[in-house]
């Protein structure tokens, strides 16, 4: 006899799961969500943009990539949330907008209630540390495609800026600076490399290195930081003149973005030391410097241009905040691309 569950699809366990989840997204609330009794979708109250003058609403999607594989090996599930927000929302933030809510994707091969509660937690976490709210999501079970213990996830979330206020390249000038935001690691970006060295160097994750100081399956873990309401508080107390979010393409790809054609950006390399980690993946994976470049944010995760004579105390806010920046490089006449001194 076939049924829905001899196919490998548990609804019980589904249902469970979203019972687990639901204290968990609770915390990252905001007065603008409304409940919908179907659940079906979720919603926002949107006469909370009656106090802009022209609302630009924002809108991206974002997934975590391989570092999914990385928490299915190591059995950690409780922070991939986390960097799952931060590959959405911080794209937000990038234009001056604030996040407003979000909704999150999962699928599995098998629908095991704590794990997936687990995920959720993370995400509904992130959206905390966001100031934006989780207002729905889906779990969907894929048996066959997926193997047991595999997942993915990915999530969309929507932000407004006052059109007025939008930053980007054409607010950008000559004799601006650019500032790095210290990065918490590898956060979600190059992580088919990084498998990559695993499997050529037999690194273990259980593995305690001595520049890290802990395993290596925890450093490769730790959750992407979240800058959304630091990029909101700074660019509200100093002029801030454009955002980059630094993910896939490095540094010099994600700042050049962020660049009007008849300037670039002069970077300075020594002006930081990147995190550990990297330099234990360039040692063990033997990963030349431009490879390192265009692949990782090498501890840079966002970075901002501002004004030269705002840089002191942008740097002062964000410290205030509990987030180290320094001044990365300057903008200088040339052809639109960041590029290292």
């Amino acid at each position: 006899m076939s049924t829905y569950e001899a196919a490998g699809v548990d609804i019980e366990a589904g249902e469970r799961a979203v019972d687990l989840m639901k204290s968990k997204v609770a915390r990252s609330r905001r007065p603008e969500v409304v409940d919908d009794a179907s659940g079906f979708a979720g919603l926002f109250d949107a006469s909370a943009l009656l106090r802009y003058e022209r609302p630009l609403l924002a809108t991206s999607t974002d997934g975590v990539g391989t570092k999914v594989m990385i928490a299915q090996r190591y059995g950690k599930h409780d922070t991939i949330g986390i960097d799952l927000v931060g590959m959405v929302l911080d794209d937000l933030v990038v234009c001056g907008a604030e996040p407003l809510f979000m909704t999150d994707y999962i699928a599995c091969g098998k629908v095991v209630p704590e794990r997936v509660a687990e995920i959720v937690g993370g995400v509904a976490e992130g959206c905390r540390l966001a100031g934006a709210a989780l207002v729905g999501g889906e779990t969907a079970e894929h048996p066959g495609a997926m193997g047991p213990d595999e997942y993915d996830l990915a999530g969309a979330g929507t932000g407004v800026v006052e059109a007025s206020a939008m930053l980007g390249p054409s607010r950008v000038v000559a004799g601006d600076v650019v500032l790095g935001l210290a990065s918490s690691g590898i956060h979600s970006n190059g992580y088919s490399l990084v498998r990559h060295v695993l499997r050529e160097a037999s690194l273990s994750l259980d593995a305690v290195l001595p520049e890290l100081g802990r395993p290596l399956g925890e450093e490769l873990l730790e959750p992407t930081r979240i800058y959304s309401l630091d990029c909101l508080e700074l660019a509200r107390t100093v002029e801030v003149h454009a955002y980059a979010h630094i993910t896939g393409g490095g540094i010099e790809g994600n700042v050049s973005r962020s660049l009007p054609d008849h300037l670039d950006a002069v970077l300075d390399r020594s002006s930081w030391t990147p995190p550990a980690v990297f330099g234990v993946l360039a040692g063990h994976g033997q990963i030349a410097q431009k490879d390192l470049d265009r692949t990782f944010n090498l501890g840079v995760g966002m970075a901002a241009i501002v004004p030269a004579d705002s840089a002191d105390e942008a740097v002062r806010v964000l410290g205030a905040r509990g987030l180290d920046a320094w001044v990365l490089g300057e903008v200088v006449p040339g052809e639109g691309r960041a590029r290292y001194r």
